[in-house]
């Protein structure tokens, strides 16, 4: 049976992932820190169907001991890094931790596969952040990196790290820059479910307007259940290497809120309020990917249209708040 180490499981890309290689038929361990283990109602919604399935190791990216040890117990064939401080707000904020964890634990992990399972095949999550101010459009595995926040600059230590060891140790090392991906599991800080969240609230009278930053900045936005069959598929290639994931569309905050409004028969323009407060230090305004070479070394292909995804993740937290008051 192959076994597979998953850090981040319990995030949006984890349970996706864990999904599909338990349909796969591997063997799922997860690296999770001790407060989730003891909190699992509130800290692993996303996965709490998997549980029986999986196997949990307390560990934290800020501890290699705790790292390294799971590593030599579990003895992976795959190992997908996709923990991380990964909300670019906030990474301005405390720009200290978010390289701590995001940078160490990167270093950690790829340190500890070399060490005690060197023909483990390793994956470790892009983004679309590194490109930041973009020097050409679309952007593909050529385009220079121009990052505009912390969190885009971790990314990119963390793509020359895994790069190092690729080339170094001859480490089976890819790195997946995967552009922005959405899903009815996405994290309640982030734009778009922030949108969608607030779309329910208001159609069942709960709320009355949503505050947003920006709404002409544009993004590449996908699902997540599609992006994880990409990351798979990058960890069966006989060589590793580098691949932007993404649709190859672009659409704006407003053009987002403006059809999860329309799904339940509200204008967007009466409920939106642009509010400075949530304007970025430093703002990227357009990213869109080019996946050619994606399509052409593992014939990965995205499926999903925009409006489908929007409107599963409007519906999904109508029937959840309804859940609530019920």
């Amino acid at each position: 049976m192959r076994t597979a180490l998953i850090t981040g499981i319990t995030g949006q890309d984890g349970s996706y992932l864990a999904e599909l290689l338990l349909e796969k038929g591997y063997k799922v361990h997860g690296i999770v820190r001790r407060v989730a283990l003891e909190d699992p109602e509130h800290r692993m919604w996303r996965i709490r169907h998997l549980l029986d399935d999986i196997q949990l190791h307390s560990g934290s990216l800020e501890s290699y001991p705790s790292l390294f040890s799971t590593i030599q117990k579990v003895k992976p064939g795959e190992c997908y890094h996709l923990a991380a401080q990964s909300f670019v707000s906030y990474s301005f904020e405390d720009a200290f931790s978010t390289f701590n964890t995001n940078i160490n634990g990167t270093h950690y992990m790829l340190a500890g596969i070399h060490e005690m399972a060197p023909k483990c095949r390793f994956y470790f999550a892009g983004s679309s952040e590194m490109f930041g101010k973009v020097r050409q459009v679309p952007q593909n595995e050529t385009t220079p990196f121009y990052p505009r926040s912390p969190y885009g600059i971790t990314k990119v230590v963390g793509f020359e790290l895994t790069r190092n060891y690729r080339d170094a140790y001859n480490l089976h090392a890819s790195t997946g820059i995967l552009f922005n991906h959405e899903s009815p599991r996405r994290g309640y800080e982030f734009v778009t479910r922030k949108i969608t969240q607030h779309v329910a609230k208001i159609k069942l009278g709960l709320d009355k307007e949503v505050r947003l930053g920006n709404l002409e900045a544009r993004r590449d936005w996908g699902h997540a259940r599609e992006y994880v069959k990409a990351m798979w598929l990058m960890l069966q290639q006989d060589k590793p290497d580098d691949y932007v994931i993404a649709t190859g569309e672009t659409h704006s905050v407003k053009e987002f809120a403006d059809m999860a409004f329309s799904h339940v028969g509200l204008d967007y323009r009466d409920y939106v309020k642009e509010d400075p407060q949530f304007y970025r230090p430093s703002e990227v305004e357009l990213l869109v990917g080019d996946t050619s070479k994606a399509e052409k070394v593992f014939g990965w292909d995205y499926n999903i249209a925009f409006d489908d995804l929007v409107r599963e993740m409007v519906d999904t937290d109508l029937k959840l708040i309804k859940g609530r008051l019920s």
